[in-house]
């Protein structure tokens, strides 16, 4: 681990025989460590406590409460008799020291870091404007072995440093050891950014290497506990750029695209200002429903047929959907479709789910509707709550010919002049290659859905952007760009056909604050309660018209022999690319 550390300072008892030891050399694999003494360790407010701090805590929590539900008792007790309250008992008056004694206790408590950070403010303004990079744990010997002294010092984005003492080096112990599971750290310590520091210290001592490039600092990870992402060290940056405006329905969207792929956004961008001087794309919501398929058992095919038309008879469905629609104020019912593999029945139910992408809306309501058949159908067993005939985040034909999620079409008409200037080729020379590469060359490698340029590239990337599921871009890419030669061969009409973009603005990681911003700045953030389900449908033709963008540019750009050249110049040069864009 490449560290920056405090030089150490000159002490008149110094030997020059020590001075001169040569330093051990590195290991490749373990973490480099500061052979000097550590520093004396300053005092924490917690230090003056008889117990550990976690046991006092828990010591005055308990008794707050059980005083207050005694005196309470008491005084309920008192007014039933016509007692005067202020009559007191040496237990009642004991009770009252007791409770003001630990709600001052725990008054102080939530206020205790406060006081740390003047306790532990550096001596001097020289320590305070040193820079640290990272953890560094200050040691005399390999961290797994590390003693009870050990201190770690860690660089806080807004310069404060923070030092972890005694108690949260026996943590980091405690986890390496197996003692303490990893996974509860953030309900010991009730500080989710601690406990992702702790398990990120006991990680390196455990693998016996760094993870100084990923930072730690900067994010709130309170915000994913729970329901983003179990057992923290840190988080990956990935840099957003925005393609736009993109012209779509008589309005302009700026689209943020994450992405690690150089010419990306760069190429969304050039096919939006060829889509705008064309004078717009036009996008339509074909359908939305997000579907989950269980697969149950009967002892006989026939019993599973009995099922089967039992669920397909119209006057049953209605029935169906009233339990189904209960799990939630947006969940309604649109469909079901069976499928019999001998004894075991597939059935695929599709449902709206409003501003949600949908997954757990109706889940929940698939298993209000197994507990209702149950009772028709004792002998029904229940194999699994999904049997893949949804299908999610596998590439499947359902998806392809039913839809999964919102199934939208975009369009636009490019003129022969932008296709010349902007996109620097004819429009011959893109027909001729949509039906050679996105249709025969496709079909030839038995494609699924994969009848496009790289749809997927920008489905990804605002994927990401906007908190959807990444995985789910599996199926969300399911495209089949179509190019066509329009008035009298001089212009371009293309459009891109994507049966299930599986997209929510609300739930995941829609909520988090980077997520929350992208999804801000397309003004479809949040749930719309006027019109509930209008924003994540707004979003399915964004990203459409994103993806129309990015096949007109790629496809421009193989047609015109540009795609290698330009990701030899963007995607591998060390010279700074607004220089190059200019040049």
């Amino acid at each position: 681990m490449d560290t920056r550390r405090r030089p150490p300072k000159p002490s008149s008892s110094s030997s020059p025989s020590s001075s001169s030891t040569p330093p051990p050399p590195p290991c490749p694999n373990a973490v480099s460590f500061d052979h000097h003494q550590p520093p004396p360790r300053q005092p924490r407010a917690s230090d003056a406590l008889p117990l550990p701090l976690f046991l006092t805590n828990g010591v005055f929590l308990v008794l707050f409460f059980s005083v207050a539900y005694f005196l309470l008792h008491r005084w309920r007790d008192k007014i039933r008799t016509s007692t005067p309250l202020h009559v007191l008992t040496l237990s009642e008056l004991a009770a009252i020291l007791s409770l003001i004694a630990s709600f001052i206790y725990l008054l102080g408590f939530f206020g205790i870091d406060f006081v740390q950070a003047f306790v532990n403010r550096p001596p001097n303004e020289e320590e305070d404007d040193l820079a640290w990079d990272e953890v560094v744990p200050i040691v005399d010997q390999p961290p797994a072995s590390s003693a009870a002294s050990a201190a770690f010092i860690v660089k806080n984005p807004d310069r404060k440093v923070m030092e972890l003492g005694l108690e949260d080096e026996e943590l980091v112990e405690s986890v390496v050891s197996g003692r303490t599971p990893s996974y509860s750290l953030e309900s010991t310590l009730g500080d989710c950014f601690k406990a992702a520091l702790i398990r990120r210290e006991a990680v390196q001592r455990i693998t016996g290497r760094s993870l100084a490039g990923m930072p730690l600092e900067g994010f709130d990870y309170d915000s994913i506990l729970g329901q983003c992402c179990e057992m923290p060290v840190g988080y990956v940056q990935i840099p957003v750029g925005v393609a736009g405006p993109l012209l779509m329905n008589g309005c302009e969207y700026s689209v943020p695209m994450a992405t690690t792929e150089g010419c990306l956004v760069a190429s969304t961008n050039r096919g939006c200002k060829a889509i705008y001087a064309s004078g717009g794309a036009t996008s339509v919501l074909l359908r939305d429903a997000m579907t989950r398929a269980p697969v149950v058992r009967f002892p006989t095919a026939k019993r599973a047929t009995l099922l089967k038309f039992f669920l397909e008879d119209p006057l049953n469905f209605e029935t169906i959907s009233l339990i189904f629609n209960k799990s939630s104020r947006f969940a309604r019912l649109q469909g079901l479709q069976c499928s019999i593999a001998g004894k075991n029945l597939y059935i695929r139910f599709s449902c709206s789910t409003g501003d949600a992408m949908g997954m757990n809306m109706v889940s929940k309501g698939v298993q209000n509707v197994l507990d209702f058949l149950r009772t028709e159908f004792p002998d029904m067993d229940v194999i699994g709550i999904s049997g893949n005939f949804c299908s999610d985040k596998k590439p499947a034909a359902v998806n392809w010919i039913e839809g999964r999620g919102k199934s939208v079409v975009c369009e636009a008409i490019i003129t022969e002049e932008v296709v010349t200037k902007v996109l620097k080729t004819t429009v011959p020379a893109l027909v001729e290659l949509n039906m050679l590469k996105n249709l025969t060359g496709s079909a030839v490698a038995g494609a699924l859905g994969g009848f496009n340029a790289h749809a997927a590239n920008i489905v990804s990337a605002v994927f990401i952007a906007t908190g959807q599921d990444p995985a789910q871009n599996i199926e969300s890419s399911h495209c089949i760009t179509m190019m066509e030669a329009i008035n009298n061969g001089k212009d371009l009409h293309i459009s891109v056909t994507m049966p299930s973009i599986e997209v929510g603005t609300v739930g995941g990681g829609t909520q988090l604050a980077s997520q929350s911003a992208c999804l801000n700045l397309l003004g479809v953030k949040g749930a719309n309660k006027e019109s509930p389900g209008s924003n994540a449908r707004l979003l399915a033709t964004i990203v459409a018209g994103a993806v129309l963008a990015g096949e007109l540019s790629l496809m421009s750009a193989i047609a015109a022999g540009q795609l290698v050249r330009s990701h030899m110049k963007y995607n591998r040069s060390s010279r700074d690319v607004a220089a190059l864009a200019s040049s």
